[in-house]
């Protein structure tokens, strides 16, 4: 998931790096340790594993040889296993309606010895299990039960979307995720500790409804809540539980024995599962069984072999033997293109991901929990799905180059030419420049500390070239080759290709990466424009920091004239925001630099935040007293002339700082 924020091709990483393969978006534990990165504005940088080079003979047509298909894939699993400490692997592989390879390789439990078994063995799928929620839509949907251009309120009978735009948010939004909807993810949104911290579908979709941001179908952001809404609307449409409503309509046709949306695991299947691991120190750590508190969107356990059959009913338009999930044009109409942000950028389909566009095309998704890692894909024109799932916590990179390795093998192209960059681009390049962050953020609460540390800043370069840098390091120049499309300006031929966007005001405001159909960034405001957020905040420390020469002043010098007990009030109020304001700075430090605690913000939030907000709140009311102080102060004379100036400069820093505190949603608890 992110993870999470969830990450379905390429990260914005990428376009940042001058060479190498690029790695996939942070996982979940990245993406929340982020936010105590951001909270000090530190930077860190997620390696990626190096692509796989195989010595087996490649195969334009695909997999011919069940021989060599199964060496390639023990060179190539065995390989990422070993390079990237990972304790097992499940595989398969289809073709033309059979299973032509299902394999486990490494160990579900390393201490018991007990191997993974491609028949047996389950995996968390991650938001593969967005899969079968659009599977059921497009059921419902062919029976006439959906329109999938009806506002979602009309499926909606406890509770409602807001208006919040005149445009309604519709099944087709949810299907391609540009509803529109922030994306709030930790504080137990997404993971809990128990399986009695589950909440039902329908109170955790009313209690942790995010706030509609932009009008729908504008912007892809990926959106777990949307997902787990949909769910919702098949139960209501279906009348039953959504998870039985799955296990009637799709895995029993499929004979899906070994799969499941329960949490923990029906005792018939616990024994199969795989544990998920930590590699840390030269050692494995198993970890507890995953809890998802979105659990239509990401819970689901399966097996490769299973997962195979899921992926044959699909490749023949919905047909599994002599039983059918889905009619021939339901599941093409499936299959087809939905939403893209901008031309020569990868689509959405009515639930899968476009992964390659054409040539061949390749449709698919990505799914991530904290310790597992998974990919599924589909070439319809060829017949063919692979399936790819690992066991730790690091492993994402690995799936997505393993997939990149089985298509560079049985489908290789040759590298496309480097075209020539348009000429007289800089006088231009200055309209592309500016922060961007990933529509996939917290807009509405403390949750947007976390955008910070995928934040891009796109600057005009030398020789007619844009360069794009991350705040967690490394830049890259980037030059046009057709209007507002880029490719690296080293001459290295490459498809990580960005293409920019234009709002309704012709404005250049939004960047795209061509593999990644759900990945979009934004131009952010002056306000949350990190420069300027620095040096507010730094010169509202070093303001903070003077009001402790006060009390030293009064030792060395008093003056009679002045009056005593509203002098003291002022300098009581502002000195004592001004300690406090820099207490809690020193707190949100500590807090975040404590790497369980950053863990545990995926669960809850913890009391020491809840105590650092309440005397941010201490802090702003004594500031907003202060400034009654500054007018006093002016009127009656108090101190020297510099003295006043020096009062009303604190005064305005922490007024500024009550600004910044709640631009950035830490004023009050905002959860």
């Amino acid at each position: 998931m992110t993870k999470h924020r969830n990450s379905h091709s390429r990260s914005i990483s990428s376009v940042t790096r001058s060479s190498g393969h690029s790695a996939n978006r942070p996982g979940r534990k990245a993406f929340i340790f982020a936010l105590g990165l951001a909270v000090i504005f530190l930077t860190f940088s997620a390696a990626s594993a190096s692509p796989i080079k195989s010595n087996v003979t490649s195969n334009a047509s695909g997999p011919t040889n069940s021989a060599e298909l199964e060496a390639f894939m023990d060179g190539a699993v065995n390989a990422q296993l070993k390079a990237n400490h990972i304790p097992g692997a499940t595989v398969a592989v289809v073709k033309d309606g059979q299973i032509i390879f299902a394999k486990g390789y490494g160990y579900a439990d390393i201490d018991k010895r007990q191997p993974v078994v491609g028949n047996q063995t389950l995996f968390r799928v991650g938001s593969v299990s967005k899969l079968f929620v659009w599977t059921a839509v497009m059921q419902l949907a062919e029976q006439g039960k959906l329109d999938l251009d009806a506002d979602v309120n009309t499926y909606l009978k406890d509770f409602q979307v807001p208006a919040t735009y005149s445009k309604p948010i519709t099944l087709k939004n949810l299907m391609s995720h540009t509803s529109g909807f922030e994306d709030l993810a930790i504080s137990g949104r997404f993971f809990v500790h128990n399986s009695t911290d589950i909440m039902p579908l329908e109170e955790y979709l009313k209690k942790g409804m995010p706030a509609r941001v932009r009008p729908p179908g504008e912007l892809t952001a990926y959106s777990n809540y949307g997902s787990a809404l949909a769910a919702y609307i098949v139960e209501q449409v279906s009348g039953m539980p959504f998870d039985r409503y799955v296990e009637e309509n799709i895995l029993l046709p499929l004979d899906m024995n070994n799969t499941t949306f329960d949490q923990p695991l029906p005792a018939r299947l616990a024994s199969n599962m795989s544990n998920g691991y930590v590699y840390s120190n030269n050692a494995y750590t198993a970890k507890p069984f995953e809890y998802v508190q979105v659990w239509p969107a990401s819970s689901m356990s399966s097996t490769s072999e299973d997962m195979a059959k899921f992926m044959i009913a699909h490749l023949q338009n919905g047909r599994y033997g002599d039983k059918r999930i889905l009619q021939e044009a339901t599941a093409q109409q499936m299959h087809s293109r939905l939403f893209t942000n901008a031309p020569g950028v990868n689509g959405v389909t009515y639930g899968f991901l476009e992964i390659n566009p054409e040539n061949p095309r390749v449709i698919g998704h990505e799914g991530d929990t904290i310790l597992f890692h998974t990919q599924l894909a589909l070439i319809p024109e060829s017949q063919l799905g692979l399936f790819i799932s690992l066991n730790e916590e690091d492993s994402e990179s690995a799936a997505f180059e393993l997939l990149q390795a089985f298509m560079d093998h049985y489908y290789p192209t040759p590298p496309p030419p480097v075209p020539e960059p348009i000429p007289g681009f800089g006088k231009n390049a200055s309209l592309f420049a500016g922060n961007y962050r990933p529509t996939r953020s917290a807009y509405t609460n403390f949750e947007k500390l976390t955008s910070i540390s995928q934040r891009i800043r796109i600057s005009p370069g030398s020789n007619s070239t844009l360069i794009i840098s991350q705040l967690t390091g490394g830049s890259k120049k980037w030059i046009e080759v057709k209007p507002l499309t880029f490719i690296p300006a080293d001459g290295l031929p490459s498809q990580d290709g960005l293409v920019f966007g234009k709002d309704s005001q012709g404005h250049i405001n939004y960047l795209f990466i061509k593999l990644d159909p759900t990945a979009a960034y934004e131009k952010v405001p002056w306000h949350d424009d990190l420069s300027i957020n620095l040096f507010l905040l730094g010169t509202c420390i070093l303001l903070f920091l003077s009001t402790l020469i006060w009390p030293i002043s009064l030792i060395i010098k008093h003056s009679p004239r002045e009056p005593k007990k509203p002098v003291r009030a002022a300098r009581l109020f502002a000195g004592g925001a001004s300690v406090i304001n820099l207490l809690f700075l020193i707190g949100l430090i500590f807090l975040f630099r404590d790497k369980t605690a950053n863990v545990e913000f995926i669960y809850s939030v913890s009391t020491f935040l809840i105590l650092l907000l309440a005397i941010a709140l201490i802090a702003a009311i004594l500031a907003l007293g202060s400034s009654v102080f500054v007018v006093l102060a002016w009127k009656d004379n108090y101190w020297s002339y510099p003295e006043r100036i020096h009062y009303s400069l604190v005064v305005l820093a922490l007024l500024v700082f009550v600004w910044w505190l709640n631009n950035w949603n830490l004023l009050g608890f905002r959860f």
